[in-house]
């Protein structure tokens, strides 16, 4: 059961179809300024729309700083200045935010690198600059790495040995055997770092990939202040990003941020390519999770008539696209018909029998050691999670 945000109330109650449709129209913008210009006339009046509630979208999807950027393009006009105020301190909040976990990246990838642990990099700003240019698109709290489940103690101690202890909260049975991952903190007094240290890649409940340690094969290396940085392959950034999307859909939590990660993922491909990666993602069993996000892609920001495209329209078939838009834009509206998580991970298994029987198993199990060995915790927002509007809502607390 997912944890919402304290402005899903206002928001659904406020029903807030101008400002969603705001928000689409600039991440349409983001991704084909060509042909959404043209068709914006200069003197386009500014929009009756609520800026606190435009403001609570774009964060709860963290797809602030894309606006922005489409906003830069647009004509005069095109926004209240009080929404361009709030998203140009959004994106300088972001930078302080992502310049701190670059620099926290950098560190860890020394003592990890002299202590011979194979390991890659995942999301954050490192992926950010590969897919937008800009290590600033998106606030970055952590730092996500994965290790293979061998690796992973030796991982833990190499980073106990330069001060980060493991989270209280992510000590448990189920954080390590289920979510295959622990949070591991440093607090210098100054300031808070943490990082996210996985050897599994998706929540019980949805698809995992078959083969964990290909990520860990696959890595490439990005240069940052001079050192080679190791982070996933270009296929496996696309599958991550899906995953996500599946996780968000699952926990009915805004995922615009991860679709718009996987359309700039797909929109590198050829054809050839593109092929390449549905047998890539048939190989993990994560064939249907990659056509829920690159559907999702297409609901939100249009279609490509790509092979991908082609392809993404069989998942999830009897939720119409006005529903899945909104499942993944504004998923707090109340007239939204969710389907039943069962029959979405039965969909994710490809209907196969024996497949949805073991996932949906482990999920049963991981429920079981939920329930028995996690104890409540006060929830304590995560640093990609303080970015809020003057006087809104507590921000978006994410159920792992």
């Amino acid at each position: 059961m997912p944890m919402q945000d304290g402005s899903y109330e206002r928001l659904r109650a406020a029903g807030c179809a101008d400002e969603v449709a705001y928000v689409q129209a600039c991440l349409r913008l983001f991704f084909a300024p060509g042909a959404e210009l043209a068709a914006v006339p200069a003197d386009t009046p500014t929009p009756a729309i609520s800026t606190e509630n435009v403001a609570d979208i774009a964060r709860l999807n963290k797809v602030a700083v894309f606006m922005l950027k489409a906003l830069g393009r647009a004509p005069a006009g095109a926004a209240p200045p009080q929404l361009l105020a709030w998203l140009d301190g959004y994106r300088r909040r972001t930078m302080s935010m992502n310049a701190a976990c670059l620099g926290d990246s950098i560190a860890i990838h020394r003592v990890l690198r002299d202590r011979q642990v194979d390991f890659v990099f995942l999301k954050g700003p490192l992926q950010q600059h590969l897919l937008y240019g800009d290590h600033f698109v998106k606030p970055s709290g952590d730092v996500d790495i994965l290790v293979s489940p061998a690796g992973f103690a030796a991982a833990r101690e190499a980073l106990r040995s330069v001060g980060y202890e493991v989270a209280g909260k992510s000590r448990s049975v189920w954080w390590v055997r289920f979510l295959g991952e622990q949070h591991m903190v440093r607090d210098d007094g100054v300031r808070a770092s943490t990082v996210d240290l996985h050897h599994r890649l998706q929540q019980p409940g949805s698809p995992s990939p078959r083969d964990i340690d290909g990520f860990l094969r696959r890595k490439r290396d990005v240069k940052v202040a001079g050192a080679a940085m190791p982070i996933i392959s270009a296929s496996d950034t696309l599958l991550l990003s899906a995953i996500s999307v599946a996780k968000a859909f699952f926990n009915r939590e805004p995922c615009a941020g991860y679709v718009c990660d996987v359309r700039a993922s797909a929109s590198r491909l050829s054809e050839a390519e593109q092929q390449k990666l549905l047998d890539h993602a048939a190989g993990q069993g994560l064939a249907d999770t990659l056509l829920l996000g690159l559907r999702a892609a297409d609901v939100l920001l249009g279609g490509t008539g790509s092979l991908l495209s082609d392809r993404a329209t069989r998942i999830l078939a009897r939720i119409d696209n006005a529903d899945l838009f909104h499942m993944v834009l504004a998923p707090w509206l109340s007239s939204l018909r969710w389907p039943q998580r069962r029959h979405v991970l039965w969909e994710l298994c490809g209907r196969e029998p024996v497949r949805y029987l073991a996932e949906a198993g482990w999920a049963a199990s991981a429920d079981l050691s939920r329930r028995l060995f996690e104890r409540p915790v006060a929830v304590e927002p995560g640093r990609d999670e303080i970015i809020r509007i003057a006087g809104g809502a507590a921000s978006n607390a994410i159920e792992r």
